[in-house]
């Protein structure tokens, strides 16, 4: 029998850091991570201390909040980019009330897009999807709000204009991580069908094919950066180690 990832008991645990400003709910995060396999070895509130924790504990996955002080802006976000700067193995989940567009293509781009989530809090409201998406990104794998998706399409949409409807659809949940037989599945057309819609939005976006799914979900988000500097067009610049 397969391991349930989302059954401590079945799988390996894995020390993690945990940024979150808020006490209760960081003490409640805290809980829900210990209970599914993912030790909290250090829990910090606010960026400048998740950097040292990580520096000092080396985890093997961070959960951090976006707005964090002093700011309360993205200093989540730009902590866990430099993390990954620093590290491109690191698994790191960002968490957010809002979508932070700022550094969120730096984030998903970094690592070669493996090993890295960005989702809002509002829609975790079941605490086994999120113990087992933590430990899809933990294995490698890339999962993104779909409501993030829709505005980093925002941002590029010149290419987009060359996917049809249902192309649109089938990227989306590429770019959720969702393997062929999953988005065949959630659309209730055939595995051919899918793979066909992959080849055509690869080809339309000037992406070489490649059957796995993180490297197509980094290849989307790469492009959906745009062909130019993704600071010139946010007027957001790089972030110094």
């Amino acid at each position: 029998m397969r391991p349930d990832p989302a059954d401590p008991g079945s799988v390996t645990p894995v020390p993690t850091v945990l940024a979150e400003d808020g006490v209760l709910l960081r003490e409640g995060l805290a809980g829900v991570l210990e209970r599914f396999g993912f030790p909290v070895v250090a829990a910090v509130g606010d960026g400048e201390a998740l950097v040292g924790a990580v520096a000092k504990h080396r985890p093997g996955l961070v959960v951090t909040d976006i707005r964090m002080p002093p700011d309360l802006t993205d200093e989540g976000l730009r902590a866990a980019v430099r993390l990954r700067r620093r590290d491109p193995g690191l698994a790191v989940v960002a968490l957010s009330q809002y979508v932070e567009l700022s550094y969120a293509s730096d984030l998903l781009d970094s690592g070669n897009g493996r090993g890295v989530g960005y989702l809002l809090k509002q829609r975790v409201g079941d605490v086994r999807e999120f113990a087992s998406v933590l430990r899809q990104v933990v294995g490698g794998a890339t999962v993104v709000d779909p409501e993030v998706v829709r505005q980093l399409l925002r941002r590029s949409a010149d290419p987009l204009d060359r996917l049809t409807p249902r192309e649109r659809q089938v990227l989306g949940l590429m770019a959720e991580g969702h393997s062929n037989g999953a988005i065949a599945r959630r659309l209730t057309v055939s595995d051919a069908a899918v793979g066909k819609h992959i080849g055509n939005i690869l080809a339309k976006l000037d992406l070489p094919p490649d059957e796995e799914v993180h490297r197509r979900v980094r290849a989307v988000l790469a492009h959906l950066r745009g062909r130019g500097d993704w600071g010139r067009r946010t007027g957001v610049g790089p972030d110094p180690l």
